[in-house]
């Protein structure tokens, strides 16, 4: 079994304060005097785990982990219904990520993020490219409408049961279009009893999703929504029922901005919610990219896809 660098306790955190009512949680780790790196994780709305901290070498990386707005230790929480979500956009992300690295006074960091971090690393890389050395990412997606519809619509070919469930949970018509749409506003209703219903009819679906690979989330007692379940589920509907606010196709099509910048891309071929014609559209797009698409791993991490993590991270902490 191929194992992460040991656990480890950030040496430095904070709170960064957006300037409109958002609190950024950040945290840093490893040599101080380390390579600066980025940790961007997925959703939106997972927030960082002690997990993620262990694909960096402590001696040679100084990584940086943030929440972003609205989940984890980062406030106000999405899971409360009266947090304003407004200013929760991919644009605010980005700025909260200009606005960490200036904090901490980081000339140019590496990126490392999957599935959601994916798409938010790509989208900063594409505005700040002068900004970033290298990008290590998995279960590429970039968050296209198209691939968004695949994941809430199309994967209901291999489990049209558990979609059914999914599609009635948001109290719509058969063919509605607005199937995401209807979950934002549930998950901001007022009644706490339909909160918890839609989020965990959303949570059920994603793991429906993911249940054909070894790892896969089951919640077989039934237990309701935590906080975090709450925030990931609101934040993943507001997000994708809005297209991620990215114009459609644009971090492929602006791929070339990432010329000069080297960059791992590692895919599953068996991830079902991401399917691998994303990141091969993306590696043709992108001068400087390779990519690895192991045939025995899907959308959660296998030993093949953490050796190629640590592998290609271990080897950028060379340069």
């Amino acid at each position: 079994m191929v194992e992460l660098y040991p656990p480890i306790e950030p040496y430095d955190q904070g709170m960064l304060d957006t300037g409109d009512g958002n609190l950024v949680y950040w945290e840093t780790c490893g040599n101080p005097d380390g390579k600066p790196a980025l940790m961007v994780h997925g959703g939106p709305g997972q927030g960082c785990s002690p997990n993620m901290r262990r694909g960096f070498d402590p001696d040679r990386y100084r990584a940086v982990l943030f929440d972003q707005r609205g989940c984890g230790r980062s406030v106000p929480h999405a899971s409360d219904p009266a947090t304003d979500l407004s200013r929760n956009t991919t644009g605010h992300l980005l700025g909260d990520m200009e606005q960490l690295r200036e904090h901490l006074g980081i000339d140019r960091w590496l990126l490392s993020g999957g599935s959601w971090g994916s798409t938010l690393a790509l989208a900063y890389a594409e505005r700040y490219p002068h900004r970033v050395t290298e990008i290590v990412i998995s279960a590429v997606t970039t968050s296209r409408r198209s691939e968004i519809d695949w994941l809430y619509r199309g994967a209901a070919r291999f489990f049209p049961g558990e979609w059914e469930r999914f599609r009635a949970g948001a109290r719509t018509e058969p063919g509605d279009a607005d199937l995401l749409a209807a979950y934002a506003r549930l998950l901001e209703d007022p009644d706490p009893l339909i909160r918890n219903r839609a989020a965990a009819d959303w949570r059920a679906w994603e793991d429906a999703v993911l249940s054909l690979e070894a790892g896969g989330r089951q919640d077989p007692a039934g237990n309701g929504p935590d906080a975090d379940t709450l925030a990931f589920a609101r934040l993943c509907a507001h997000y994708y029922s809005h297209g991620a606010w990215l114009e459609e196709g644009a971090l492929i099509r602006d791929a070339g901005r990432l010329a000069g910048i080297p960059g791992v891309l590692i895919h599953g071929r068996l991830d079902l919610s991401c399917p691998l014609d994303t990141a091969w559209e993306l590696a043709r797009a992108w001068p400087d990219a390779e990519l690895h698409a192991p045939a025995d791993s899907g959308h959660w991490g296998s030993d093949t896809k953490r050796r190629l993590l640590l592998g290609a991270l271990d080897r950028y902490a060379r340069q």
